[in-house]
């Protein structure tokens, strides 16, 4: 299942206007906004899920999938290296994202942003 994704823009500035206008219909709004990075969170029902980022952005492409619990983004960090891939986070909490926000990422050969979260409902806020 796809947690989120991420889509480079050359202007973040006309890309964040015109997705808000877009899918305002979806109920969609700008709910995280990362400007040092040039980063721009969307969704509805109070989850982001379309995040949109500058073209300084360093990632080809981003996925994140959603695991079922923390041992299996242990896993596909761990996997993932063996594969091939390079570490671009390990497997740890993101709080500054949300509270629960247990993920790791790898790039794969390609440098695309693959990550794996699990939103750990036992988690301190």
């Amino acid at each position: 299942m796809i947690d989120h994704v991420s889509i480079r823009a050359n202007d973040i500035a006309k890309a964040k206007e015109f997705y808000s206008k877009a899918l305002a219909p979806l109920g969609y709004t700008v709910m995280m906004e990362f400007a040092e990075y040039k980063v721009v969170g969307l969704g509805a029902d109070g989850k982001a899920d379309l995040w949109i980022s500058g073209k300084g952005s360093e990632d080809e492409g981003h996925v994140a999938l959603v695991a079922k619990d923390k041992a299996a983004v242990d896993a596909f960090y761990k996997a993932g290296l063996a594969a091939g891939g390079a570490d671009n986070g390990a497997p740890g909490y993101r709080k500054d994202y949300s509270p629960g926000y247990y993920a790791a990422f790898v790039k794969d050969p390609d440098g695309h942003n693959i990550e794996v979260v699990f939103h750990d409902p036992t988690a301190n806020a």
